[in-house]
């Protein structure tokens, strides 16, 4: 059911422009800072009249400015049951209105698990009325709505939207244009959802290849490649009029923790941070990045004190604002993630990372005691109110900067005018057959041919879809090729496929011409390699496609052709199929190195491994 703030057509999800001047008007915030954003560039925001905003605000509308907050449910105000049960439990409130009003939080931020993000028109209707509930309240001030669209295997905003190949498949087409696009594209459709702030890109040097939550969403292992693509994807999400925001500061490329679980600790000297972390931080400052995001990792030589670097004010203070020179944004990664609760408890956290110099404290487990935690400390001293001032005044002035101030609405008829477009797919589909890369092609295996090989047998690991694309990866595979003329029938083995799984593959694929197989994470101990073995072992030619990680490809070294998507995200596996059949070529060149399995000190494939025919 569409929120009742907006109704259920385009002509009327948009309140008129009157009335959201007469609205912000009414709350003191009329125009505070002029300028919606331009191709040619945001107006300047008016520091004077949101010095003034922030004058008239009270201590606790000031304090829910630095928030920004999960809320379930597809609508602001009417919600599903089960959505209200889950938000009295985790908030103590009922909808997304009742949260602004209670706390009055400068940010909300969506997933898909908290159906927030279930199609277009619903998405926008929920921003329409979380602005129309902020700005109905005393003071009331336009919300800065946020996401993590990487694209990739994570993404919060599934189909009918636009879906770009990830960050490491962007390096492994390596062209700066791609990013710029990607992020332009995918801009303006977050723009006309609502959707002002996303968390990408990733700004991490995946150095590590057994990093258990960075791995494909860096664009890879070159630090100055990586800056290049960094800087062009932020002036694309920029031009756009959304916030772009590089992560995980000050880097969280070489861990083999996952910060969401525990705290992870990064061995790098000052000198190893300064080559290998900092410079795609760097390009995106220089690129006037709008915010940049913490990580809860412990980098004990830029401070010794071995606080994660959420809390750190040497590493946020004293590198980010003072050497590196910048004045936006500082958002926190979640305050949920056990990297950042591990050292101290959920009522310190949000103290120490304000005193650390962060401006945006995002997602806590609690937000009653985050909230109630940084009010008490403005009034026993600890932190002060001028303090608090600073980071509402970057907070405003990003607003400003895009538009919220004069318009924070969007329609139905510019939904339907950006997202999902014929022309963004077809950017999309193209971005991604420049960076499939092909490592293995033994004897010209590549490309099949469906006149001498029509039967085809798609096999291999379907985990979930990663980014609300429909999946599995073998019907999809399997789909993309029998469209491309060949006769293809799929059969799931999984991650982690059986005996009585593996013979059933092996029988099947004694009837095709050829198998194609899609790895997922293989390990020395994987039951994944043992299917590609038997596999070979029928006489029946094998091809192989690592659906995530390139590493695969070291423990399988009899795959007579094997090719890396970086994600098994439809874009990318369509484009797999097209490279296998031969209607592209293979552009994709490896952005991060693969070592021998059985030697991990050996190069097996150097960064810029990949060939063509």
């Amino acid at each position: 059911m569409p929120d009742s703030s907006t109704g259920s057509t385009g002509n009327t999800a948009r309140p008129s422009r009157r009335a959201v001047l007469a609205a912000t008007a009414a709350a003191g915030t009329a125009l505070a800072a002029g300028g919606t954003v331009h191709a040619a560039g945001p107006s300047a925001p008016d520091d004077r009249r949101l010095r003034a905003l922030v004058s008239r605000m009270t201590l606790e509308e000031k304090v829910g400015q630095l928030f920004v907050m999960r809320v379930y449910g597809h609508s602001a105000t009417e919600p599903d049951q089960a959505d209200i049960d889950a938000n009295l439990k985790e908030i103590g409130v009922r909808t997304a209105a009742e949260l602004l009003a209670r706390y009055r939080v400068g940010g909300i931020i969506y997933f898909a698990w908290a159906h927030n993000t279930r199609a277009p028109h619903q998405i926008a209707d929920l921003s329409n009325g979380i602005q129309k509930a902020s700005l109905g309240l005393p003071r009331g001030l336009p919300v800065l709505i946020s996401t993590d669209q990487e694209h990739g295997i994570v993404a919060r905003v599934g189909e009918p939207a636009t879906l770009f190949p990830g960050a490491m498949a962007v390096g492994a087409g390596g062209s700066r244009s791609d990013a710029r696009t990607l992020g332009r594209i995918a801009g303006r459709e977050l723009r006309a959802l609502g959707i002002r702030q996303d968390y990408a890109p990733v700004a991490d040097v995946n150095v590590n290849p057994a990093n258990p939550v960075i791995g494909v969403r860096s664009f890879g292992s070159d630090p100055d490649a990586v800056a290049r693509l960094v800087a062009a994807e932020v002036a694309g999400y920029q031009r756009s009029g959304v916030a772009a925001t590089a992560k995980h500061f000050p880097g969280h490329g070489d861990t083999v923790d996952d910060s969401h679980a525990k705290l992870p600790y990064i061995h790098h000297t000052r000198e190893q941070w300064e080559r290998l972390d900092a410079p795609p931080f760097e390009a995106a400052v220089a690129a006037g990045i709008d915010s940049i995001m913490t990580a809860h990792i412990v980098v004990p030589a830029l401070d010794g004190s071995e606080d994660p670097a959420t809390l750190s004010r040497p590493i946020l203070t004293g590198i980010l604002r003072e050497e590196l020179g910048y004045d936006g944004v500082v958002v926190t990664d979640s305050l949920g993630m056990e990297g950042v609760r591990t050292k101290y408890g959920d009522d310190r956290v949000p103290v120490l990372a304000l005193k650390a110099g962060v401006d945006q404290l995002l997602n806590p487990p609690s937000l009653d005691v985050a909230w109630n935690a940084v009010l008490k400390a403005v009034r026993d001293g600890e932190l002060t109110e001028s303090r608090l001032d600073e980071s509402i005044l970057r907070i405003l002035r990003l607003k400003a900067k895009l538009g919220l101030f004069e318009d924070p609405y969007v329609t139905h008829e510019g939904v339907d005018r950006t997202v999902g477009t014929r022309s963004h797919l077809a950017a999309a589909d193209r971005i991604a057959e420049r960076t499939t890369t092909l490592l293995v092609n033994e004897g010209g295996l590549l490309p099949l041919s469906r006149r001498s090989r029509p039967k085809l047998l798609v096999v291999g690991a379907d985990p979930a879809s990663p980014s609300g694309t429909t999946g599995p990866p073998t019907g999809v595979l399997a789909g993309a090729l029998t469209e491309l003329g060949f006769t293809a029938t799929a059969l799931s083995t999984g991650t982690a496929p059986s005996a009585a799984t593996v013979a059933k593959a092996v029988a099947a694929a004694r009837d095709a011409d050829a198998v194609v197989v899609g790895t997922y994470n293989v390990t020395a101990s994987s039951s994944q390699k043992a299917l590609v073995e038997q596999l070979l072992a029928t006489g029946t030619p094998v091809v192989a496609v690592a659906i995530r990680n390139p590493y695969d490809v070291a423990h399988l070294p009899g795959v007579p052709a094997y090719l890396a998507t970086y994600s098994w995200t439809d874009v990318e596996l369509r484009a797999a199929a097209r490279v296998i059949a031969g209607r592209v070529g293979p552009r994709g060149t490896l952005p991060v190195p693969v070592q021998r399995a059985d030697d991990p000190a050996t190069v097996l494939y150097p960064v810029g491994h990949g060939l063509r025919y």
